[in-house]
Order: structure tokens, then sequence, then C-alpha cells
């Protein structure tokens, strides 16, 4: 007994360790408010910045080593958008931080990787929190959901952003900005932060169709034949629903803040673009809760498919031993030992010449006949 509990424990071990559980970092409990501190993975070596710096005339990057560096391009009368990437490097984010004067508690939320999505309104600038999901290939050809968390900080004539890792998720945004003739370079840095939220929103499209083709393809799979593996898929579908769930639905009411409240550094023509933005949440909100659905509905399928291959397998184990029943039972009457010469009720059967072959013919008449009348009565 000793020795298969030890077994047991082994493989409950190997269970547990070969499970692929996503890590969730925190800081410690206790911490000042606005304490900085870095709860997410490092991602990229170093931390990198890069001014964008634009308006109608011109457009301008410059990577930087320094915040300080910037300090031209905001004293002019252009819009700069300083992108950072990287969040591990604290020490060097507090100095961009200091430099434009952030509250704490957003510097805190900007190296917190678990932030739920939000708006907040500062005196001097409006902080944005988003979760980044994208689509991402691994080394298998696998096309697998990639996260990450991506802070906006709108400022006076300034758009400061940070994502965790250097991924060129704003590359269309970019390819923008080089066009002259684009609203990018007409309207202010509300709309700057408006493209950057825009094109995030724009991911989740392209993430949940990702989903979408899973479920279908699962569906198909099941519907052909129901393995252990279409479960693990389906509780993984579950999971990442959740999770997209949590990634989306705080964000519409942000959004909604940003279109109702009045901040001085939102124009009215700028929130018109929110407005769609908006929309287009709901719609993705909308698409979760249908992808939800679906999900509960592989499980239900992936069950009812299992039962009727069950039963499906039953019926013909109770059709075999329904025909042997009686095949059974005429075996078991003549197989019995009685000396037919010493019983004055004997069994005459014994004794004929063709007994043998004429009860193989009984009881194969009997199985073919059970055979067609379970066929008469559609039962296989």
């Amino acid at each position: 007994m000793k020795l298969k509990a030890s077994n047991l424990t082994r493989k409950l071990e190997s269970l547990f360790l070969n499970h692929h559980v996503k890590r969730v970092y925190r800081k410690p409990p206790g911490q000042m408010p606005g304490t900085a501190i870095h709860t997410g993975a490092k991602r990229v070596d170093n931390v990198s910045m890069t001014i964008h710096d634009f308006d109608l005339s011109h457009y301008d990057v410059i990577p930087i080593e320094k915040v300080e560096k910037s300090e031209p391009y905001l004293q002019n009368v252009s819009k700069t958008w300083i992108q950072v990437c990287g969040l591990h490097d604290v020490e060097k984010l507090r100095t961009i931080w200091d430099y434009f004067e952030l509250h704490p508690l957003v510097q805190e939320d900007i190296v917190s990787t678990s932030q739920r999505p939000k708006v907040e309104f500062y005196e001097n600038a409006v902080f944005i929190v988003m979760r980044l999901i994208t689509q991402k290939t691994d080394t298998n050809g696998t096309v697998n959901l990639h996260t990450e968390q991506v802070s906006i900080v709108l400022g006076k004539n300034y758009v400061l952003s940070f994502q965790e890792t250097d991924e060129p998720i704003f590359e269309l945004i970019l390819k923008r900005l080089q066009q002259s003739t684009t609203r990018l370079r007409k309207l202010g840095s509300d709309y700057l932060a408006y493209a950057l939220m825009d094109a995030i929103v724009d991911h989740y499209f392209h993430a949940l169709d990702l989903v979408s083709a899973t479920i279908e393809e699962i569906e198909e799979k099941i519907v052909e034949k129901p393995v252990e593996s279409h479960l693990q898929k389906i509780h993984a579908l579950r999971r990442d629903m959740i999770f997209f769930r949590k990634s989306v639905w705080s964000l519409r009411d942000g959004i909604n803040s940003m279109v109702r409240d009045d901040s001085p550094l939102i124009t009215s023509e700028v929130k018109i673009f929110l407005r769609d933005v908006y929309d287009h949440v709901v719609q993705v909100i909308d698409s979760i809760e249908t992808g939800r659905e679906m999900v509960i509905g592989l499980y239900d399928m992936y069950m009812s498919s299992l039962s009727i291959r069950l039963n499906e397998v039953m019926k013909v184990l109770t059709i075999i031993a329904t025909i042997f029943i009686p095949l059974t039972f005429i075996a078991g009457i003549y197989g019995m030992n009685f000396d037919p010469d010493a019983s004055p009720l004997n069994m005459p059967e014994l004794n004929w010449y063709f007994g043998y072959p004429i009860s193989l013919l009984f009881m194969l008449s009997i199985a073919l006949g059970l055979l067609y009348f379970f066929k008469r009565k559609g039962w296989f």
C-alpha cells in the first residue's frame, strides 16, 4: 500500500509540475501607495525610448537614452510622442515620471502589469491602462494569443506610451505619421492617444477571429470523433474567454468617461472618434459573450457526443448479449450430465444421430430470427 501511495503521489506531483499555470506577479502587501515595483516578467533586455515629433510640416524619429533629450521637442508647438518599450528598469522609468511630474499612483500602475483596464483623470494628464491581445506564432508554427499591458499618458502636446515588449504593435500608426495629409499630423495629441487606443482595440477583433476559428475547428472534430484532447482545448478556450472578458469589460466604462467627462486635454472633435472606439469595445464585448456561449456549447456537445458513442457501444453489446441468452440456455440444457438409460424421463434428443447439427441449426435460426426482429424495430 505504501508503494502504491508513493507512486500515486509522484504521478500527482508530475501532473502538477507539468501543468502550465499562468503566474501572477504581485507586489508585497503593506507597501505605501504609489510605490513603483515592477510586478511582471522581464520581456526585453533594455528599456528603450523613442521620440516621435511631428506637425504638419515635419515628422522626426529620434531614439534617446535620457528623457532630458526630449526637452527641445516638448517646448515646441509640435506634438511629441515618447514611446517607451520595457518596464523592468524602474529607476530609468522614474526619470521619465519625474520629468513629466506624473502622480505616484500613475507610476505604480505603469509597472504593475496585472492592472485592470481603466481611465483616470489628473490635473495635468489623462492616464489610460489597456490590455493588448495579439496573435503570435511560436517556433512550431502554432498561432497563440499574446498579451501585454500598455499604458498611455495624455498631456498637453505630448503622449507617453509604455509597453512591456518592443513588438511593433503601433506600426500602422507610424506609417500614418509619415503622411503629412493624415489627421494624426493635423490634430492634437489627444487624437494621437485616440489612435493608439483604437489600434489596441482593433487587435481584439483579430484575436477574436483566431478564437472563433479555433472553436469552429474543435466543433468539427467533436462531431466527427470526440477525443480527450478536445476537452483540454475547450477548458483552455474557456480560460482565454474569461481573461479576454476581464481585459475588455472595464475598458468600456473608461472610454465612456473620456467621452462624457469634460477635460481640457480632450477636444470635442476627438470625442466623436472616441465614441467610435466605444462602439467597437461594445462590439468586442458582445463577441466575447457569444464566444463564451459557444465554448459552453462545445462542452455540452463533447459530453453529448461521448454519451451517444457510449450508447452505441452499449446497444451493440446489449444486442450481442440478447442473442446469446437463448443460445446459452439451450447449450445449458443439453450440457447437463444425465444418463439417458438410468432415468425413465430421459432426453431422447441425446441419442439422435443428427442431434448435434440440428441443435446448431436451431441455435443459428434463433440468432438470425432475433437479428431480423431487431432490424425490423430499427434498433441497429
